[in-house]
Order: structure tokens, then sequence, then C-alpha cells
């Protein structure tokens, strides 16, 4: 028997003081083999997944998340989570669902339809952005992707004046790099021999790049060439429509924080310490140039995020705000897909994969007090489930 009320509490409590101290008391995790896998599906191939697979988590194969997440792609946090699991998984959720199940069905021979994401900071924009590219490199899709605009915009590796435009500044060093993503994403497919470069480029007096040269010959000549990469990623970019325009491949355009393009502070200087916009980066020109409306055989998934422009301005998460007049004008018409926060069921899921991973201890009530604590907002809970 207790002998006293504040006994029967402290007895019942999920916290026991112990020596004055509080300790986690011990929880039984669910027994049932059925409830443990509930949040997991099998089916690895993003080709295959439908609503039935909704709020469930599959693995990303190592060798697929070695092509197509090398050099960019995923949030550092959730790749040092991935460490620590000792796998990749992705949560099948409603928005990457829907646009998969769109590009299963569009009509290609038509301009591309465009897709922005969009949602509040930490709901999963970026994780939706991989999923539907995994789909894409599983179905032989050429990849055209920036893992994230706001490092070219904001914390841009090197400037230089432009060669060949007066007033543009290049970024050669993060352009080389790109160039290198661009070939790891696609290694497969741009061994096609068909896929060739249909206009000379003349570099400079000596050095060009005759017309008929494979892809690979141009990505090769802007990474062995740093000083050529901005406008190699601008040619690049123009033969990857010619191609796709004449049904020698199928793209998919995918811009992880698009909406810096259009974002007039940027932190990229002239050698006189003058603030250049985005419109005069040459790395800018190629990719606007890929989000228009004179090419077929290529869709466009674009997200739009609240953290790829100054925390002062960070005071909406919808399209119309974060692209401002003139990125609106520039996408126009395309569809929006909104990336909430965790729904119960998904919130579930999630922490029922943390539990099985052993990264937190359980204890009555978890459930519930975490996603009020996190709002079901994903990044949030992340970090609540650090420390526990």
């Amino acid at each position: 028997m207790f002998k006293t009320t504040a006994d029967l509490l402290i007895k019942s409590h999920p916290l026991r003081v112990v020596q004055g101290r509080f300790f986690a008391a011990a929880v039984a995790e669910p027994k049932s083999e059925d409830r443990l896998q509930s949040f997991r599906t099998f089916e690895a191939d993003p080709s295959k997944h439908n609503t039935n697979h909704q709020s469930q988590f599959y693995k990303v194969d190592s060798t697929d998340k070695k092509v197509l997440f090398q050099y960019g792609g995923l949030p550092k946090s959730f790749q040092i989570q991935a460490k620590t699991f000792n796998e990749t998984c992705l949560m099948v959720r409603d928005p990457s669902i829907q646009i998969i199940n769109h590009l299963k069905t569009i009509d290609y021979t038509q301009p591309p339809i465009k897709f922005v994401l969009y949602g509040k900071k930490g709901c999963g924009k970026t994780l939706t952005l991989a999923h539907i590219m995994h789909y894409a490199y599983k179905n032989d899709f050429l990849i055209v992707h920036v893992p994230w605009v706001g490092n070219w915009m904001r914390r841009c590796k090197d400037t230089s004046n432009s060669e060949t435009k007066p007033g543009f500044i290049d970024l050669n060093i993060d352009a080389a790099a790109w160039l290198v993503h661009f070939k790891t994403q696609n290694a497969n497919i741009l061994e096609n021999p068909e896929l060739k470069t249909t206009i000379d480029i003349q570099w400079n007096k000596r050095e060009c790049t005759p017309i008929g040269s494979s892809l690979l010959e141009l990505i090769d000549q802007g990474i062995n060439r740093i000083r050529f990469a901005s406008n190699c990623v601008n040619y690049l970019a123009e033969e990857v429509k010619k191609l796709s325009q004449s049904g020698l491949c199928r793209t998919l355009l995918a811009i992880d924080g698009f909406n810096a393009f259009f974002y007039p502070n940027t932190r990229v200087f002239t050698e006189k310490k003058e603030m250049v916009p985005p419109s005069r980066v040459t790395l800018t020109e190629g990719f606007l140039n890929l989000t228009k409306f004179d090419w077929k055989n290529s869709v466009i998934v674009v997200t739009v995020d609240e953290i790829a422009i100054a925390e002062k301005d960070q005071i909406s998460h919808y399209p119309r705000y974060l692209l401002g007049k003139s990125g609106f004008e520039h996408l126009d018409p395309f569809l929006p897909v909104e990336v909430k926060d965790y729904s119960e069921k998904e919130h579930q899921s999630i922490m029922d994969y943390y539990r099985e991973r052993k990264w937190i201890h359980s204890y009555p009530g978890q459930n519930d007090e975490l996603y009020f604590l996190s709002g079901g907002n994903p990044f949030r809970l992340m970090n609540l489930c650090n420390a526990l």
C-alpha cells in the first residue's frame, strides 16, 4: 500500500524520483511485430509508391544515394541522422505521391508543367524533392538538379568578372562543382552517344568544343578549365533543352530554393565591394532559361523557401511573397503543392521509426507530448528527439 497520495503519484509518474533526482521509468516497447513494421514499406522502388504507402518509410539503396546525393540534395541534419542510423530512409508523403502520379501521366509532347513545393520552414520540402528525384532516376530521366540556390547567392566560394558578359559575375568554383554533381547523377545517360552538342562553342582563340561533341566533353571542359565553368553551365542548359526537344532524353529540372534567383539582396560582391543582384550572376541565366515554356519532354519541380533569403525578410512561406512579382510572373502558370507539417499518422510513424533505431527512450504519453511541443513540424521534432 502507498502511504500517501504523493507516493502514489511518484510511483505512477514516468519520471521517478530516486534520491532527490528524476529518472525515466522503464517502459516496455510494443511487442507486436505488425505494429513494429507498420511504419515501414519494403517497396524500395518509388515508381511503385502510391497512397497505400503513405506515412511509411522506405530505404534508399546506398548505390542510388551515392549517385543522387553525393554532392548535395539532403539536409545536413538529416545526413548526420542517416549516418547514425546506418541507413537512409525517406517517408512516403502525399506531396511526392501527387507529383509522381502526375509524372506518370502527363503529356511530354507539350510544354513542361511546373510544380512549386512550398510550406513552412522545416516541413520537409527538400526530402519531398529527393523522393521525386529518386523516382526520376529509376525511370531514366536526365536530372538537372540544383541542391540549394542559396549557396550560390549567399555563400559563394569565389567571384570573378565575366570575360564574355560585361557587368556579370562568374561563380566558377561553384559552377565546376555543380558540373561534377550533374555528371555524377547522370553518368549512365551521358554514355548515350546520341547526346551531342548542336553548335560550335568557342572558349578562346585556341580552345573550342566543336559541334557533334558528346555532352561529356562539354562538361569536362567546364570541370577541367574552371575559368569557363559558369559559361559551360549555361551552354549545357541550352543543349539539354535542345536534346529534350528532339526527343533524345526526358528531363527533370529540380531546383531547391528557387526564389533565391529573384531575391535582390545577395552576398555576391564586385571587386569594388558593390553587391551584385542575381540577375547579374552568370549562372542565373542558364537555370532561368530552363524554367521557360519553350521546350518539351521535360518537367519542372522547384521549391520556394524562407531560408533562401535574409532572415529579416522571412515573414511568409507562400510562393507569391517569396518569388516576388518578377519570379511569380516567370514561373506562372504553375501548380503549387503544399508540404504540410506531420499528420498524426506521420508523427506516429516517425516516432515508431526512432524507437526501432533505439534513438529515443519511450515513456507513457510520449507521442502526444512531442506532437504538441513540435507542432507536428518535422525539423523541430528531430531536434527535440536528439536529446531523448
